[in-house]
């Protein structure tokens, strides 16, 4: 009697996906056995809930009786302990509710299905009363092989309401089917191209860290074109030759197409692969097969993290200097940083992979925490491009116009000669700003501090930061002027304008998140680039990562000096890295590359180093200026930013948090002050900023700070533990 007693007082803790502070207690009804790790159904506020059963204690301090009791453990693979440790370390480190970052990991989760149906009539039951349909259905069963309901609903001529019918009448019950595997498996062993001496080198020592089975972080640089990706594929031979399981994180999914053709080269198939337009059915079936470890390579954008990897053996990060790896929304977190700390969590190693790698990176391998392996050399024989900048003050564009006459000489000599070129400007849209000729009003967004970018082939004036859109008024709001609007400053629209008109007999692509909105459209840019079906690339920052065009000879940076204006920290470091890899996209084969920056201030440090091509002197550099004041990496920040639904109230709040801001040694709080973007998708945002020394953890005083100012309602306050960005 006490051991069934004992029984009907078991609790479970049940993580569920919502900001609470833990997970909450339910008691087991004695027909289940949940472990930790089983997606579970539990009641909450009247309403089923999916949560994952926690390894937390339980709350002794809540009643038996007032427990509710699970409802169901579903048939899907439970999330692996190293998955649920992994949440809770980001939870921890980001201060997000760890029921939030569960719910990254949750909501890949495969939902609920029913199970495919086959029939007998349950023991001694033979029924009083069986339709001429459900006799054929139970006829077709007599072979004793299951079938899935819409299989045996064709074989009985009946339709599939007959069959769920008699499952829930209890003449059929459900089994699981055998499926085929999901995704073939990569072979290692697949005849590889033949690598450099130097790709070798590196690779053996990258195959040697996969085969020690132990943590460690290796950054894998070398000049654009240099081999890296077949370096790290090799590493990945390593690691499925030991039965384990590789991730590969990609900045930009719509780089897919391109990798994906180098993966099956090398493997002789395609791997998993995970991003946002996966359809629902492709993203249950992709969890389950990394949760059953029967997709042995996966590549993917970064929530790729949270997959149920049971047995992580890899982790490589590629242009794992790009700031895409940032996640800005909801839970905030960098997942290079991430990456690392799953292969830590793992045992596994992980490869930083970038011509251009970070401050933050370049700093870790100087302190010993990460090793570097470096390719100097191209593939192949090709040699690095020349880059030269064109003065703009010396060689101005024609009135109204963008491009150069030195960069038109040079698109038009390169066209000439059959070979392929490319203008960037990392600006969507026509124009960046639309203003009035006669009263000098500024089309802004009424959601937030910015402008409205004119898109011209949709006629739409857009944010770019909240999606607002509204067509181009053919008069000015504010003085009522007539065909008074007129764009400022380019875009790649504007561009595109202008090259159609000097290049008019070239074949023109534009590429840009608009034109290329997922890995299809991106693959079939690819695609028609290397058949030569284009002769003139015009693109954004996404022509700048990772592709391979080997007919590509000319690239011509229209405004090289967009992106220093400001006081980001980074700015400086993000410029030179965008236009490096821009310029790696020239000379990738026989024919020798030439790069030419349009600027104001070619004597930029910025410039100096990509002319020169001297980026370590450049990364020293700005080592330098940021020791000093501690600024990242050499120094730790948070960001706490406040928003409400009105000025007044944001003011309000950020006064009440600057003065419970704390104080000691090593650390100081700078504001509050507005955000950049002090009004973003309606809502009023003020900024503080944590600083302090590297050796000082900031998530013990953010907690402390925080917990001594209460939130008004319509109040929010977010943190961003090591930000990026700065708006």
């Amino acid at each position: 009697m006490a051991e069934r007693d004992r029984k009907q007082t078991r609790r479970v803790p049940v993580m569920l996906p919502f900001p609470f502070p833990g997970p909450f207690d339910y008691r087991v009804p004695a027909d289940l056995d949940p472990a930790p790790g089983d997606v579970v159904v539990v009641p909450l506020n009247g309403r089923e809930q999916v949560g994952v059963v926690w390894d937390a204690p339980v709350d002794r301090g809540v009643p038996d009786a007032k427990l509710k009791p699970l409802a169901a453990i579903l048939d899907t693979p439970p999330l692996p302990e190293v998955s649920r440790r992994f949440v809770d370390w980001v939870a921890a480190y980001t201060l997000a509710p760890p029921g939030e970052v569960m719910a990254m990991a949750l909501r890949l989760v495969p939902g609920q299905a029913h199970a495919p149906l086959s029939g007998w009539l349950p023991s001694g039951a033979e029924p009083e009363r069986l339709t001429d349909a459900r006799r054929r259905v139970l006829g077709v069963l007599a072979d004793g092989r299951p079938r899935a309901t819409p299989a045996l609903a064709r074989e009985a001529g009946v339709g599939a309401g007959v069959v769920r019918g008699m499952a829930e009448a209890g003449l059929l019950s459900p089994v699981p089917l055998p499926v085929a595997p999901p995704f073939a498996i990569p072979d290692p062993a697949h005849p590889r191209a033949p690598l450099s001496a130097e790709q070798a080198t590196a690779a053996e020592a990258l195959e040697q860290a996969v085969g020690d089975r132990a943590f460690s972080v290796t950054l894998l640089d070398g000049v654009t074109g240099s081999g890296k990706t077949e370096v790290y594929l090799e590493a990945i031979a390593e690691c499925l030759r030991l039965g384990r399981q590789a991730l590969v994180l990609l900045p930009e999914i719509a780089l897919s197409s391109q990798w994906l053709a180098r993966f099956e080269r090398r493997f002789g198939v395609q791997p998993a692969i995970w991003h946002s337009e996966l359809t629902s059915r492709t993203r249950r079936i992709t969890w389950r097969a990394v949760a059953d470890g029967v997709a042995p390579v996966v590549v993917g954008a970064r929530s790729a993290l949270f997959l149920p990897f049971p047995d992580l053996g890899l982790v490589v990060v590629d242009e794992e200097h790009e700031t895409a790896f940032k996640q800005e929304d909801g839970v905030v977190y960098h997942a290079r940083d991430l990456a690392v700390v799953r292969a830590r969590l793992s045992a596994a190693p992980a490869i930083l992979v970038s011509a251009t790698p970070s401050l933050e990176t370049v700093a870790n391998v100087e302190a010993g925490r990460y090793r570097r392996l470096t390719l100097t050399a191209r593939h192949g024989g090709a040699v690095l491009p020349t880059v030269a900048a064109i003065d703009l003050r010396e060689s101005p564009p024609e009135r109204g116009r963008f491009l150069s006459p030195p960069l038109i000489a040079a698109v038009r000599e390169t066209l000439g000669r059959g070979e392929q070129a490319m203008l960037f400007l990392n600006r969507r849209g026509y124009a960046p700003l639309t203003l009035c000729r006669h009263c000098g009003h500024r089309m802004q967004c009424p959601n937030c501090t910015a402008w409205l970018v004119e898109h011209r082939i949709r006629r739409q004036l857009q944010c770019h930061h909240c999606g607002h859109a509204v067509p181009i008024p053919p008069e000015c709001p504010a003085c009522g002027a007539a065909a008074s609007l007129t764009p400022v400053g380019p875009g790649v629209e504007r561009i595109t304008e202008e090259a159609t008109a000097e290049f008019p007999e070239a074949r023109r692509l534009v590429m840009a998140s608009d034109t290329m909105p997922g890995p299809h459209a991106a693959a079939e840019a690819a695609r028609a680039i290397e058949a030569r079906e284009v002769d003139l690339i015009i693109g954004t920052q996404i022509v700048a990562k990772g592709w391979h065009f080997p007919h590509l000879t000319l690239v011509g940076v229209v405004d090289a000096d967009l992106g220093l204006a400001g006081g980001d920290l980074r700015a400086a470091e993000r410029t030179v890295q965008l236009l490096h890899q821009v310029a790696g996209r020239a000379g990738r084969a026989e024919a020798p590359g030439r790069v030419l920056l349009q600027t104001f201030s070619p004597e930029h440090p910025v410039m100096q180093a990509l002319v020169e091509g001297d980026l370590a002197a450049f990364m020293a550099r700005e080592a330098a200026q940021r020791r000093p004041g501690h600024w990242p990496p050499f120094g730790r920040l948070a960001a706490v930013i406040v928003s409400a639904d009105t000025a007044e109230q944001a003011d309000a709040l950020a006064r009440d948090l600057g003065r419970a801001a704390p104080h000691g040694e090593g650390f100081t709080v700078l504001g509050p002050a507005p955000a950049p973007l002090a009004l973003l998708r309606g809502r009023h945002r003020r900024r503080l900023l944590l600083k302090t020394r590297r050796d000082i953890a900031v998530q013990p005083i953010l907690r402390d700070w925080l917990a001594r100012v209460p939130v008004p309602r319509g109040g929010r306050v977010d943190v961003d533990v090591d930000p990026v960005s700065f708006l």
